[in-house]
């Protein structure tokens, strides 16, 4: 079947992108950044990209959701790419392949635009090519990507474009990012025609955050209430004691625990909590930390501490919930 008319182009477009998957990658994030290509070859009526997917060996790879790709190239073998993305494992950490480091080493070479997508980041990294370069990913890997790479310049946007490094958060974000690129090669009204076909009426730029602010995450529209999580969430290795929290945002503690109670149906002191170990369990699942680092990273006070907290919470201590 011809799926050129739908713009799938395999053959003689103006630029070939490869795409560097790794087995346990994350689909959202690639099949975001696939799409505008695609969309933008059927707008323009012009086969301006097409893509291939590279993995180590040319053997099919499984996204995290179960699905099965094939690879059209092994490294050994992959041709000169007019641009390269490379889509992390779920577990960066894992990640050991030099052939392919040594592959993206080479072919930076030669000047091509480089992208890391989500945790292709850490691939990116580790192959040298993100040295003195502001970059991102995604919030989650966030703490492991600094353990690990403590000298780079990481930032907590949507994605970052630096000199011909392109970092991306991942998700859906990989459609803003690519709608970018695609303006910078095509023009504004094509970016927008293809924005527009993908119902996708807000477009992302760069120096936007990643997550939603609090007000949006929490539905809560008290200013006093808001500010008191933004302070929470900012200080997770050192919590602020409730008589901190409730001097800062200038109110009394008995006020602050009244808005808990009317807007959140529990405690600050549970709150600040329940937050600390969500980030720790974020952080024992997404990153190769020691249990001892996530437990001063969270701010708790012991590894005693943090397991009878973590199986009081969720029944599991954090031990355990790293085998999970």
């Amino acid at each position: 079947m011809n799926r050129a008319q739908y713009g799938a182009i395999t053959e003689g477009a103006e630029r070939e992108i490869g795409f560097y998957l790794s087995d346990n990658f994350s689909m959202l994030p690639f099949i975001s950044a696939v799409e505008p290509l695609r969309i933008a070859n059927r707008m323009s009526r012009k086969p301006l990209y097409q893509w291939s997917i590279v993995t180590e060996n040319g053997d099919s790879v499984f996204a995290t959701n179960g699905m099965e790709l094939a690879a059209k190239y092994a490294v050994k073998n992959a041709p000169d790419f007019s641009m390269i993305f490379v889509n992390g494992p779920h577990e960066p950490k894992n990640f050991n392949h030099r052939p392919t480091l040594n592959w993206l080493a080479g072919q930076s070479k030669r000047g091509i635009v480089i992208g890391g997508i989500e945790t292709g980041c850490h691939i990116l990294a580790e192959s040298g090519l993100l040295d003195g370069i502001q970059c991102t990913t995604h919030w989650e890997n966030q703490v492991e990507f600094v353990e690990a790479f403590p000298k780079h310049k990481v930032s907590s946007d949507v994605y970052e474009i630096d000199g011909n490094r392109v970092t991306c958060s991942g998700g859906a974000v990989s459609m803003d990012m690519m709608l970018y690129i695609i303006e910078q090669h095509h023009g504004h009204e094509l970016a927008a025609s293809v924005a527009d076909v993908m119902i996708h009426p807000n477009i992302c730029h760069p120096g936007e955050p990643q997550r939603m602010n609090v007000q949006a995450r929490t539905g809560v529209s008290h200013p006093a209430l808001l500010e008191c999580i933004e302070l929470m969430e900012a200080n997770i290795e050192q919590p602020l004691s409730p008589n901190e929290l409730a001097r800062l945002v200038e109110i009394s503690k008995r006020q602050l625990e009244r808005l808990f109670r009317r807007y959140l149906n529990t405690t600050p002191a549970r709150y600040y909590l329940n937050m600390r170990l969500d980030a720790a369990r974020k952080m024992l699942e997404t990153s190769a930390m020691k249990i001892i680092d996530v437990t001063v990273a969270c701010g708790f006070k012991s590894a005693g501490h943090f397991s009878s907290r973590s199986y009081s919470s969720y029944g599991v201590t954090p031990r355990d919930s790293r085998k999970i």
